[in-house]
């Protein structure tokens, strides 16, 4: 009777010898190179000079409250959302009107004050060269509030809460119009983010009528401050809020989530992971937190209007909050100071996570489209297997096949395998194991994973 001896390999050994002692499948061609130095250029452009600016204009504004003036040039959202077009404008204007710039309206029912407010969102298209109804959006909010959300009158100046987050979505498309892209990059300033995420919800509801394939949406709101109420100050780090699975998951979706173990797998959750990983890879001295929730706890922010009509959407935003400067009247009361002032805002800090921005907008712009109908198989055998449809894009690479523990929160290898749209890991049992793909361009930047949720027959 034959014995089977047993050995400890740890798992980063394991995988380092399945990636080196594995065939090399058939139709493989050579890694595409890990970073594009473009990434880099576009990192070292981004300028705090420049944010500090804008959201000192934005504050200028006294307050940005959407139920405010809307005919001063001086004062309220209106004069607010008028620069900020203008802005738009004179960045599409220095490309050589690369960028398409319009404002999205509709009014909307305030029935606490019995009246209606024109919502008016600004928005800027860099338009894709191959997809140019693909889109990967950056947003931020031009509204701003005090104490009541209903407060007209006082000033909101709303220096973090949002001008940071606007701020960066301008400097990002500064950056990023310098650079054609296959897939079209959004910039966006909501608003009625503070009364109900209005804005939100109707453009993403306009995305929904004219049938937009929406690659992520990048939502930042609060990126400018380091001094958090819990007396910590820390700029090395940033969070990223995502939900588990969509929101308009049907019952055999959710069963299919539930069978392949795809819990925490969804899209909105691949594109936080894809965050953390651009931001591993550019920034040494930055860390993406992923924060496993749709939001803060009881709060909510833009991405959510998108998530709901089952889009992939994040928010980006500071690790440590001060709630003395958020929704506040100004005032000093028991020697703390309140209200969401300029000298709350860290510039740098705010020009960083900008460039966390603009590096993942590229990266997913430069991306081919993800797989799509990725299934899986290999049940009482010690090997995995995935298989996809092939993804039609002349810049295609080939893929990137990827696994973790079950209980890892980022993935934790990966193998490039050419062009086939299959894959087995011998040697992985399939149980223990989490696994996804993701398509490669030639110059080495990837889809979002597609995690599987569809079944491979059994071999008989």
């Amino acid at each position: 009777m034959s014995q089977k001896l047993r050995f400890f390999v740890p798992g980063a050994a394991l995988a380092a010898s399945l990636i080196a002692g594995a065939p090399v499948a058939a139709g493989a061609q050579a890694v595409p190179p890990a970073e594009d130095p473009r990434i880099d250029e576009i990192i070292s452009a981004v300028s705090s000079e420049r944010i500090e600016h804008d959201i000192r204009t934005l504050v200028g504004f006294g307050t940005r409250n959407t139920l405010s003036d809307t005919l001063s040039d001086t004062r309220g959202i209106g004069a607010a959302r008028r620069w900020i077009k203008a802005e738009m404008d004179r960045i599409s204007q220095a490309c050589g009107g690369c960028m398409e710039v319009f404002y999205t309206q509709h009014l909307q029912d305030i029935p606490r004050l019995n009246r209606q407010v024109n919502v008016v969102n600004v928005v800027g298209v860099i338009r894709g060269t191959a997809y140019p109804h693909r889109y990967v959006i950056m947003s931020g909010d031009i509204d701003a509030r005090n104490g009541s959300s209903l407060d007209a009158e006082g000033d909101a100046p709303g220096a973090n809460d949002n001008a940071s987050g606007m701020a960066g979505v301008l400097e990002a498309a500064r950056v990023l119009s310098r650079y054609e892209f296959p897939t079209s990059v959004m910039f966006v300033g909501l608003s009625g983010e503070e009364q109900g995420l209005w804005g939100g919800r109707a453009l993403a509801q306009r995305a929904v009528d004219e049938g937009w394939d929406i690659v992520g949406v990048l939502n930042n709101d609060m990126i400018g401050n380091i001094e958090g109420v819990d007396g910590v100050i820390e700029n090395n780090t940033f969070r990223v809020f995502s939900e588990p699975y969509p929101a308009t998951a049907d019952e055999a979706e959710l069963r299919n989530y539930r069978r392949f173990g795809g819990e925490v797998d969804g899209p909105s959750r691949q594109l936080a992971r894809y965050v953390d990983r651009i931001t591993d890879r550019y920034f040494p001295t930055l860390d993406a937190i992923m924060i496993y929730r749709l939001d803060r706890f009881g709060r909510g922010g833009h991405h959510r209007p998108f998530n709901d009509l089952g889009f992939a959407g994040v928010r980006i935003m500071e690790t440590h909050e001060n709630y003395t400067r958020q929704h506040q009247n100004l005032r000093v009361e028991n020697g703390i100071a309140y209200g969401d002032v300029i000298e709350g805002v860290n510039f740098e800090y705010a020009a960083r996570l900008t460039a966390v921005n603009a590096a993942v907008l590229a990266s997913l712009a430069w991306a081919p489209p993800a797989p799509e109908n990725v299934r899986i198989g290999g049940a009482v055998q010690p090997a995995a297997r995935l298989r996809w449809d092939p993804v039609e894009d002349p810049r295609l690479a080939g893929y990137r096949v990827y696994w973790r523990e079950t209980t890892a929160p980022q993935w934790q290898h990966s193998r490039f395998i050419g062009t086939a749209t299959e894959h087995t890991f011998e040697g992985l049992v399939i149980d223990n194991y989490l696994f996804g793909v993701a398509s490669v361009s030639e110059d080495g930047h990837e889809s979002v994973v597609t995690f599987p949720t569809g079944l491979i027959p059994r071999r008989r």
